[in-house]
Parts: C-alpha cells; structure tokens; sequence
C-alpha cells in the first residue's frame, strides 16, 4: 500500500474516531451537566464524568490530526488554505478542547468540595458550578466556529484538488456553513442544534470513501 494511501485510510480512521469519541462523551456527561443538581451529581457519577472527559480529549487529538494529515497533499495545491486548516482544526481547536476538559475537572473538583462540605452549603459554590458550566458552553460555542471556518478551508481545498468527488466536497462546505450558523445563531438564543447533523453524517460518509476509495489517483498528489 503506497504513502499516499495510509494516509486516505489514517484521515478516515481519525474522523470516525474524533465522531464517535464526541457522541460517546455527550453520553456519559450530558445528562449529569444538564441535571439541575449538577454539583451532586457530578460527584456521584464521578467514573462517567472521568470517562466524558477522556473521550473529549481522544476526539480533540483525533480530530486536530486531520489537517495535520492532509496538509502535505493539500499544501501542492493551496498552501495558503492548507496551513489555515492547520492552526484552525489543528492548533486551535485541540486547544479549545483542552480548555473545555480544564474546566470539566475544576467542575468535577468542585463538586467533590460541595458534597464533602457540611451544611448549609457556602453559596460560593454554585456561582463557582456556574461560571464554570458557563464557561465550558462559551468555549463549546468558540469550537464550533473554530471547527467549521476550518471544515470551510478543508472541503474548498479537496472541491479544488478534486482528491474526493466534487459532490462529497460541496457537501461538506453546505454542511460546514450550517454547522456555523449553529453558534451564530446560539449568540441570540435560538437553538438550531440540528443543523449540526449534514456535517457530521458528511464526514462519516467521508471518512468510509477514505477507508475505501482513498484519494482520487487521477489528480497529482
């Protein structure tokens, strides 16, 4: 198998893995951070919560690889939009991921503090849980846009290398302008969450043509 294959099949590997880790950790954490008693029940479900915050740091690493990956392909033809991929889907958003797992286990400290601390409960520690639960929702909001100026930069470059078929590649730059009117949107508290899903379901099929297909070999790579 050539150079150029592996690594078709390593970006379609990460992508499924970056996507599945994502689900995976909204799963073990969403209903915990969602309950109104968070704080109590962050410490009560302390190993769930452990194991969202790995999740979300295996779907930073594996997602802040894809444009790592593409980047000596893509550079032949847009170097420019190629390196943007880099800092926005690479550098930044693997920072923003790491931010988002700080304030999760300063939340998870919190709440073992708040459950340990005799009544009546200091109310210092739900301005705390707040601000924190605050600050996890602005930067989740940040990656997003982070995440889809990215995927913008991604799907134009394969759309002008011709690497995917073109279809695939309009797709992904649709899905990835819905993904950012998501934030936008959130910005004037109007949940469209479901805009989030073109892009999404778009970078499965993506990442099984990779796996399978590769890159068009009829293009220089």
């Amino acid at each position: 198998m050539d150079v150029e294959r592996k690594r078709a099949r390593t970006v379609g590997v990460m992508l499924i893995i970056g996507t599945v880790a994502g689900m995976l950790s909204v799963a073990f954490t969403g209903s915990i951070l969602g309950s109104p008693d968070y704080l109590t029940e962050i410490s009560a479900n302390t190993n769930d919560f452990v194991t969202g915050i790995l999740l979300v740091l295996t779907m930073g690493l594996a997602l802040a690889m894809v444009p790592v990956l593409l980047f000596p392909v893509f550079k032949k033809y847009n170097e420019t939009l190629a390196l943007g991929a880099v800092v926005f889907r690479g550098v930044l958003e693997a920072f923003l991921y790491i931010a988002l797992v700080i304030s999760w286990l300063l939340l998870l400290s919190l709440s073992h503090e708040y459950v340990n601390a005799e009544p009546p409960k200091d109310f210092c520690f739900q301005l705390l849980g707040t601000l924190l639960i605050r600050a996890g929702d602005q930067i989740g909001q940040i990656l997003a846009i982070v995440f889809s100026l990215g995927a913008m930069m991604i799907y134009y470059v394969f759309y002008q290398s011709r690497f995917i078929p073109r279809w695939l590649s309009v797709w992904g730059l649709a899905g990835a302008v819905l993904y950012l009117a998501v934030p936008l949107s959130g910005m004037f508290n109007i949940e469209w969450e479901i805009l989030y899903a073109p892009l999404a379901i778009q970078e499965m099929v993506l990442a099984l043509w990779l796996i399978v297909k590769g890159f068009n070999t009829s293009v220089t790579l």
